[in-house]
């Protein structure tokens, strides 16, 4: 820890509930780097949501390497600066590997995976954003991202089980989890707030924040 702070962040969670938002925010309020996901980099991406069956391999290859380069960049930098910040897990490519891809496809990815040598550093704390299938559907219409036109409820009703299946079992770091249904941290300062200073005196374990 520094002072009363986490030093590596990760904000995770499904699509639209907000976790991109919210690591640009505690980039901001500690005055730190941040790492993001980048998934507008992906050229796959595009033609995943267009035809999910064929363009499934390639998406999850290209953001593995992408994830990889990032995590090595994270690792040369002076982790003796006051925090990092990120949005992102490298084990959660494996969720999103194990509900795109066939058992073929799955054999191939997890041998690539395998072969890299990832050698990530463990969070001081991930901060795990939950919100019900209908509100992420919402968020993802009301955002408006031209790519994100074909998301359905269907394909993030999977996304969301898959990050409640991982999470509960997650040990690697200490977990806080907090639920965003009726929490505005992007747009009401008085719950942003709350929650920051709910991570700053934040014990090591296993924690929810569900202040509403």
């Amino acid at each position: 820890m520094k002072q009363d702070r986490p030093n590596y962040i990760v904000v995770e969670g499904p699509i639209g509930v907000g976790k991109t938002t919210l690591a640009k925010k505690l980039a901001k309020t500690f005055n730190t780097d941040l790492l993001l996901e980048g998934a507008e980099e992906n050229p796959f991406l595009s033609r995943f949501y267009h035809d999910p069956k064929n363009a499934a391999l390639p998406t999850q290859l290209f953001f593995l390497f992408q994830r990889a380069r990032q995590i090595e960049v994270l690792r040369q930098t002076d982790m003796f600066r006051p925090v990092h910040m990120s949005d992102f897990l490298i084990e959660k490519d494996k969720l999103f590997a194990s509900i795109t891809l066939d058992a073929d496809e799955l054999d191939l990815y997890h041998q690539v995976y395998d072969r890299l040598t990832l050698d990530v550093p463990r969070p001081d704390l991930v901060i795990y954003l939950q919100a019900s299938v209908d509100s992420l559907m919402q968020r993802v219409i009301e955002r408006g991202r031209e790519i994100e036109k074909l998301i359905n409820r269907k394909y993030l009703k999977k996304v969301s089980s898959a990050y409640i299946d991982f999470f509960y079992y997650y040990s690697s770091s200490p977990l806080l989890i907090v639920n965003t249904e009726d929490f505005d941290f992007s747009k009401n300062e008085k719950h942003y707030n709350l929650l920051i200073e709910h991570i700053k005196q934040l014990p090591p374990g296993r924690h929810f924040f569900n202040p509403l």
